[in-house]
């Protein structure tokens, strides 16, 4: 939580919006016990909070060598919020512990009663209804999985530096940093 409260400390400008919904994401939320995934990675209670975190970090790292002239606000934002999908909705989780003979098995399945969408769409959808994001901010949420899935295509070569480094922080996060871990 040290790192968590360190990353939120960063957000100025946006700090009574980013309070706001850090509120209901604990109080209505699994956001604070989620896995990150049901089997790629961190696939375990609190998994989603580490990985998030992790992003924040490697895409400060990045934009202090890179870009310095984003702020660090918008590389907290995004890099804490970019996969906040994964926690469902406030009241219905995306994630469910998987039962088998009355135990939980330590593995996840998606709930089957959430209402289908794409992930970095819902994570759009949640982020935007409490803080408001610059057309940059949104592209990076929006189309951070890149050329990983069909809907990156639509940006190719037409992205904004932001996006560049939250898909690289998320990339190095997901596959060096987690994996030495």
């Amino acid at each position: 939580m040290e790192k968590y409260n360190h990353l939120l400390s960063k957000i100025i400008e946006r700090k009574p919006n980013v309070d706001k919904f850090i509120e209901v994401l604990h109080a209505q939320t699994t956001w604070l016990t989620s896995p990150a995934s049901t089997k790629y990675h961190l696939n375990k209670e609190g998994g989603l909070l580490e990985h998030s975190i992790g992003v924040a970090e490697t895409l400060l790292q990045l934009r202090a060598a890179l870009t310095p002239e984003i702020s660090e606000e918008s590389c907290v934002i995004v890099g804490l919020f970019h996969d906040i999908g994964k926690v469902g909705m406030p009241g219905k989780p995306y994630y469910l512990p998987e039962i088998k003979d009355g135990k939980p098995t330590g593995a996840y399945t998606i709930n089957p009663e959430i209402v289908a969408m794409g992930l970095s769409l819902r994570s759009l959808y949640l982020v935007s209804q409490y803080i408001p994001l610059s057309d940059a901010e949104a592209q990076a949420i929006a189309y951070h999985d890149g050329m990983y899935v069909p809907e990156g295509r639509s940006v190719a070569h037409k992205e904004e530096p932001l996006l560049l480094l939250l898909h690289w922080a998320d990339m190095w996060t997901a596959s060096v940093r987690e994996k030495k871990s």
